[in-house]
């Protein structure tokens, strides 16, 4: 894979509030998110792992009905099939990690 910067990938929004930039490789994808402000993330489920990254702003989420309060920093690992959602407390800007590949963030 070529070198890439992240401000040359485009931004696409994949649902209310959720505007992102993916990089693909063979086995992972990441998705670098901006989330506005009050934008609800309905509880859902993937068969992908995903691992949160924290970079700006504050998320609630929820996993295993357990609420998570998540600022600039913070790391929350989520296994595969494991329901989840949340809501945007202030604008944030996520780095998720997601194995395998998002086919439908492509």
């Amino acid at each position: 894979m070529a070198q890439l910067n992240l401000e040359s990938i485009p931004e696409v929004e994949k649902m209310p509030g959720f505007r992102g930039k993916f990089i693909h490789t063979d086995t992972m994808t990441l998705a670098y998110w901006t989330i506005e402000e009050g934008a609800d993330l309905p509880v859902h489920h993937h068969h992908h792992e995903q691992v949160i990254n924290m970079l700006e702003g504050k998320l609630e989420l929820i996993l295993k009905g357990e609420v998570h309060h998540l600022g600039p920093g913070d790391i929350l690992v989520i296994p595969s099939n494991m329901p989840h959602g949340g809501k945007a407390i202030t604008e944030v800007k996520v780095l998720d990690v997601f194995h395998p590949v998002r086919e439908d963030y492509r």
